[in-house]
C-alpha cells in the first residue's frame, strides 16, 4: 500500500509493539527515549541523532534542500489500565498507550526508514516529543522550529468515530486551548458553634461555582468555552470546627486562547471580591496549560492536496475538538497543521482501555509525510 517497504513496516511494526509494552508516564519516558533512538542508530546512516535531554530529534539533510519540514510525534502514556487481547499488551500495571503515541513515534521511524530509502529533496526533521499529555513537552520541542528555521510543521493522530483509513482534518482551531486552575482560599477557625468567629471560605466558594455558568455562556463568548469543576475541598470532617481552608479545582477550556484568558481573568476578579467579602485569603494555581492549536489554512490545503495524490479518502471535522493537544506550540512558530486518521465510526475511543492503535495507519501517515515532505 502507498509503495511503502513491507520489510520497513514490519520493522516498525515489530517496534511500536515494543513501546506498547513498556509504557512510561509524562516526564518519566526514559527508557522509551532511549530505545527509539538506538533504533534510529541501528536502521539508519544518513539520519542525524540528537539527544535534547527530555526529548530528542532526528535530521536528514538533502543535498540542495528548497524547505525544511518538520513532523512531530508524542511519546508518552497515560495512567489506564491496558485492557486488550494482545501479545504486546502493557507489562506495566495501571499504564498503557492509550492514546496511540507508540504509533506515532514508530511511524516517525518507519518514516525515517523510507527517506532513508529513497532519499528526500528537502531536509527533514523528525521531533520525538515528550510529556504531551500534561501539556508539557511541545514548549519545549517547539523551541527547534527557531533554531533550524523550519518553514513547515506537520503531525498525525488517531481518530475514532471516523470511518477507518480516512484523513480527519479541519481549518482554524483543531483542539481548544485548557489549563488546570487551582483557587485556594483559607480564612480563620471557629468552633462550628460559633462559626461568627472565624473566617469560612465555603460561601466564597459555592459563590464561585455558581457563577461559572454565567461565565461560560455562548452569549458572551465566541466558541467553545468551559469550566468543569473537578474537585472541591473544604475542611475537615471535623463537626465540631468550622471550616477555614478551601480550594476549588477547575478546568478551563476554549477554543479560542483569548476567550480562555478572559475566561480565567473572571474567575480571578470574583474569586478576589468574594475573599475580600468574607475576609479570606487566595491563592492561585496553574497546571496542565495547553495552547489552542490552530491549523494553518495552507498546510491543510496541502494535506487535502497530498490525500488527492495518494488515493486517500477525506473527512472534515465540523468541530474543533474539546480536548486539548500542545502541538498548538509548533504552530504558533511556523505554519503546520495536525491531521488524523481514522480509526473507524465503533472503534474504541482514545483513553478508553480497549484502545490499541492500528499499525496499518503507519502505512497511510507515512505515505502522507512523504508526499508533504516533496
Amino acid at each position: 500500500m502507498f509503495n511503502i517497504n513491507e520489510k520497513n513496516y514490519e520493522l516498525a511494526k515489530q517496534l511500536r509493539h515494543e513501546l506498547h509494552m513498556h509504557p512510561e508516564l509524562s516526564m518519566e519516558e526514559k527508557w522509551t527515549k532511549q530505545h527509539l533512538m538506538e533504533f534510529l542508530k541501528a536502521n539508519t546512516t544518513k539520519w542525524e541523532v540528537v539527544d535534547r535531554g527530555d526529548w530528542f530529534y532526528a535530521a536528514y539533510k538533502a543535498e540542495n534542500p528548497k524547505k525544511k519540514i518538520a513532523f512531530r510525534g508524542d511519546f508518552d502514556a497515560i495512567p489506564v489500565y491496558d485492557d486488550i487481547d494482545a501479545e504486546w499488551k502493557s507489562q506495566f500495571d495501571g499504564v498503557g498507550h492509550k492514546c496511540g503515541h507508540d504509533g506515532h513515534v514508530s511511524n516517525l521511524c518507519l518514516t525515517a526508514l523510507e527517506i532513508e530509502e529513497k532519499g528526500c529533496d528537502n531536509d527533514v526533521y523528525l521531533v520525538f516529543q515528550h510529556a504531551e499529555e500534561i501539556g508539557e513537552g511541545g514548549q519545549y520541542c517547539a523551541v527547534l522550529m527557531d533554531e533550524e528555521k523550519i518553514d513547515e510543521v506537520f503531525a498525525f493522530h488517531n481518530k475514532s468515530g471516523f470511518p477507518y483509513g480516512n484523513c480527519v482534518f479541519r481549518k482554524g482551531t483543531l483542539a481548544c486551548a485548557s489549563k488546570g486552575m487551582e483557587i485556594i482560599m483559607t480564612g480563620a477557625p471557629a468552633h462550628a458553634s460559633t462559626p461568627e468567629n472565624g473566617k469560612n471560605p465555603a460561601l466564597a466558594i459555592a459563590a464561585l461555582i455558581e457563577a461559572i455558568p454565567g461565565f461560560i455562556s455562548p452569549e458572551i463568548n465566541k466558541g467553545i468555552t468551559l469550566a468543569t469543576v473537578v474537585q472541591v475541598d473544604i475542611g475537615e470532617r471535623a463537626f465540631g470546627v468550622s471550616a477555614h481552608k478551601g480550594r476549588l479545582a477547575l478546568t478551563i477550556r476554549g477554543e479560542y486562547e483569548a476567550e480562555m484568558d478572559r475566561l480565567q481573568e473572571n474567575l480571578e476578579n470574583l474569586a478576589k471580591a468574594e475573599a475580600e467579602k468574607y475576609g479570606l485569603t487566595v491563592e492561585f494555581a496553574f497546571c496542565d496549560v495547553f495552547p489552542e492549536t490552530k491549523n494553518h489554512d495552507e498546510s491543510i490545503d496541502k494535506i487535502e492536496a497530498a490525500c488527492k495524490a495518494l488515493g486517500i479518502p477525506v473527512s472534515w471535522k465540523e468541530l474543533p475538538d474539546r480536548g486539548s493537544e500542545d502541538f498548538g506550540y509548533f504552530t504558533k512558530r511556523v505554519p503546520g497543521a495536525l491531521f488524523s486518521i481514522g480509526n473507524g465510526e465503533e472503534y474504541p475511543a482514545v483513553h478508553d482501555s480497549k484502545f490499541d492503535f492500528i499499525d496499518e495507519e503507519m502505512k497511510y501517515a507515512t505515505a502522507l509525510f512523504l508526499e508533504l515532505a516533496k
